[in-house]
């Protein structure tokens, strides 16, 4: 009889190895959800008591996939969720047991707060690429958390700044707590096709256990969740309504500042008034714009003492600037507080004066003439996107000890432009393209800088 040869049989056994390895850890194919229709109302009270529950789809026998991945629930802790749609939203319901209340985690934590809280949620992939959703979690007392779920270079990214109008009612019981969520069409983007199917990711955290739970199971060592969603199938004939949004505003304000120069009045006054308009072109694109924007109302800035020849960057808290702003983030190229913020010259003011002139008034913000943007994705996973806005020239007072007054320019006509291309690909890759541009009108100096990035990840998401 011939031996073969050890190399030949350690081959082999790696081979079986390998094999058996891969079959017990092989995930089972995605779950399904049967989309329902129905024609009937459901008063969202946080009771699960209306009649079209009884006969909606289920989905139960949620897996943990933190801390101990694959752990299956017990009855003591069971989830059920129950989905519906008609021709106005989205109704979703359920059930979150526990053995007690004491076993529920519950704080006021404000809008888009998780704090120290259970909490449940659906993440809809409307268009099934696996890269881009919208995500929708409540807690149990009724607390809502939203965003918009897109890739980045640095992983995945969620906009929580992003926030859409829906209904949710939750109550709390001897042995869980029940929950009800309306979403009206207008909530969330997707395609028009008559017949459709969603990507869905059905959550539910325990804090107390700091477990966390998906109807479909999620392994910890792939990159994405939505790589490892469900679906919702058979959605049909579903029409989104008419998306448009005026928020018009009007303010004044009075200022008092004691000045020792008798020729310079102590209290100034100012009225200001604009609007931001909203409009979804279709269902992929949205136009938003800001005419004559006010930002006094949004938080100021903290002190900071720089001493390093590089720019302080402060957080952005201007709505306008961090709804949506997804694609613009893009290469981390776009800086949005310079758009309005202080003057390129504010501080050369003082080395212009004469010895007899003082500064009456020198502008720490330009003055935002307007900006819009449009941001969308296409069928074919094209994103795209356009931004552009102007401000104003902007110029310092100064004054002399014989009341003449004059303007020193400390910022010329300013236009800012973005453009973004990306292109998302199979197995959660994609690639971009951004181009930024600031033309400056006079002889201060423009700036235009292009990236094109790329982020590749092997088929299974194990490899980036």
């Amino acid at each position: 009889m011939k031996k073969l040869p050890i190399s030949i049989l350690l081959i082999a056994f790696l081979c079986i190895a390998v094999f058996r390895s891969q079959a017990q850890n092989k995930i089972p194919p995605p779950k399904s959800l049967p989309a329902q229709r129905f024609t009937g109302t459901i008063v969202i009270d946080g009771e699960l008591s209306d009649s079209a529950w009884k006969t909606a789809p289920l989905a139960t026998d949620f897996i943990e996939f933190r801390p101990t991945p694959f752990a299956k629930e017990t009855k003591t802790n069971r989830t059920e969720m129950y989905m519906l749609y008609s021709n106005d939203g989205i109704y979703i319901g359920g059930y979150c047991h526990e053995l007690s209340k004491d076993s529920i985690s519950t704080e006021l934590a404000g809008r888009d707060g998780f704090g120290n809280n259970d909490f449940v949620g659906v993440i809809f992939d409307t268009y099934k690429d696996k890269t881009n959703g919208f995500e929708y979690f409540i807690t149990p007392l009724g607390e809502q958390m939203d965003a918009k779920f897109s890739p980045n270079q640095n992983g995945n990214n969620e906009d929580f700044s992003w926030n859409a109008v829906w209904k949710c009612a939750t109550k709390i019981k001897n042995d869980g707590w029940t929950f009800e969520i309306f979403l009206p069409l207008s909530a969330i983007r997707f395609s028009t096709k008559p017949v459709q199917d969603w990507g869905i990711t059905l959550i539910r955290q325990r804090k107390k256990t700091s477990q966390t739970f998906s109807w479909n199971p999620v392994d910890p060592n792939v990159n994405g969740i939505l790589t490892q969603e469900a679906f919702w199938t058979g959605l049909e004939n579903i029409k989104p309504p008419i998306r448009l949004q005026f928020s018009p505003y009007f303010s004044s304000y009075i200022n008092h500042y004691p000045y020792n120069d008798p020729s310079v009045s102590n209290t100034k006054t100012s009225i200001n008034g604009g609007m931001d308009v909203k409009y979804g072109i279709n269902q992929s694109f949205t136009l938003d714009m800001t005419l004559i924007p006010d930002f006094g109302q949004v938080q100021s800035d903290n002190q900071v003492l720089n001493l390093t020849p590089f720019e302080v960057k402060y957080n952005e808290n201007r709505s306008f600037f961090t709804e949506g702003t997804d694609l613009f983030s893009k290469g981390d190229l776009f800086y949005s507080r310079r758009v309005g913020g202080m003057p390129m010259h504010h501080d050369e003011v003082a080395g212009q004066l004469a010895s007899n002139e003082h500064i009456i008034d020198n502008p720490t913000e330009s003055k935002l003439i307007n900006a819009f943007k449009i941001s969308g994705r296409t069928e074919s996973k094209l994103g795209i996107g356009f931004f552009n806005a102007i401000t104003n020239p902007m110029f310092a007072t100064v004054g002399d000890d014989k009341n003449n007054i004059r303007r020193i320019q400390t910022a010329p006509l300013i236009n800012y432009n973005i453009m973004v291309l990306d292109q998302s690909l199979k197995y959660n890759s994609s690639i971009s393209f951004i181009n930024t541009n600031t033309m400056r009108s006079g002889k201060d100096y423009d700036a235009n800088v292009s990236a094109l990035l790329f982020d590749f990840n092997n088929k299974k998401n194990t490899y980036e």
